[in-house]
């Protein structure tokens, strides 16, 4: 089962009041809906299917019919459910239509409070929305909507959730997308999903921690990379010093330096400074260090330009 679909059957079995179920059927008939003289309702799922069912049953006290079909391409069933009573009071009664003409979108008292605008949400994914399962390569939420202004509408609800939702056009049809995994999680909560909330957050967190290590790693390997780069160059030059028969010929300090670079080849500077404080028991600064191997460098540079 998909990580859509778990979102779906958990949402489908949510409690709510009559106010909130007028809302998300509103939503649904509104996206899924095909009006004539009577409501169709075509759903793809099977648990919404029988949400919208329960939802008429329960707020207008009819059973919609149910044609089950299988899918074009012979993966899965679709149901669509008909309503031949109360058209028009229920229509009007979900802000589809007014006075007889359709609303492209609906009035304010279907969303004028919290839970009637989650509700509402929660309808609008139930038909239109997907997600993507966090264990994927990248995180993703959309919803397919008919019209720029209806998505637009959906759009801006969204965003009073501060969820940096986004709209492009596919085809003849407008998606409203969001990418940031902590704005899906929010979205799940919203629509009251809380189970997959904890599914969600659960395999982000570890893939956050998973991230975070590989840069860690990666970071620490790039250090280890420039560490030994830089040891290389010093002991290189130690090497051309001690052809040239020149080591002798420095003083103390350069010749101690030079006895402890040897001894600990793969130490980083900061590490080499703190062997040499430590068994020599003189202070010696990891920028001091540095300068004395600049010293090696520049003798070096002069012998090679003469």
């Amino acid at each position: 089962m998909s990580f859509t679909m778990v979102v779906k059957d958990e949402a489908s079995k949510i409690e709510t009041t009559r106010l909130e179920d007028i809302s998300e059927l509103s939503a649904i008939i509104r996206i899924a809906g095909n009006i004539n003289n009577n409501i169709n309702v075509t759903i793809e799922n099977n648990a919404v299917a029988r949400r919208v069912f329960k939802l008429f049953k329960e707020i207008y006290g009819i059973s919609p019919s149910i044609t089950v079909r299988n899918k074009k391409l012979g993966r899965g069933l679709t149901y669509i459910l008909n309503i031949n009573n109360k058209v028009k009071e229920i229509l009007e009664d979900l802000s589809i239509i007014d006075n007889n003409k359709y609303l492209s979108i609906p009035k304010e008292y279907l969303i004028s409070d919290e839970e009637q605008l989650r509700a509402y949400l929660r309808g609008v994914f139930l038909v239109s929305g997907s997600v993507n399962d966090p264990k994927t390569s990248r995180y993703h939420m959309e919803f397919i909507l008919d019209t720029k202004e209806y998505a637009n509408f959906i759009n801006k609800l969204l965003n009073t959730y501060d969820l940096n939702s986004k709209i492009i056009k596919r085809e003849k049809n407008y998606t409203v997308y969001i990418k940031e995994a902590e704005k899906i999680s929010d979205f799940l909560r919203i629509i009251k999903a809380f189970s997959a909330v904890m599914y969600f957050e659960d395999i982000r967190i570890y893939r956050d921690h998973k991230n975070m290590t590989n840069r860690l790693n990666n970071c620490e390997q790039a250090n280890m990379d420039k560490v030994f780069m830089t040891a290389n160059k010093q002991i290189n030059d130690i090497e051309k010093l001690y052809e040239l028969d020149m080591v002798d010929l420095l003083d103390e300090k350069l010749k101690t330096v030079i006895e402890y670079r040897m001894k600990y080849k793969e130490s980083s500077l900061k590490e080499l400074a703190e062997i040499m404080s430590f068994e020599t028991g003189t202070e010696i600064t990891k920028s001091g260090l540095n300068h004395r191997f600049r010293k090696i460098r520049e003798i070096l540079d002069n012998i090679e330009n003469k």
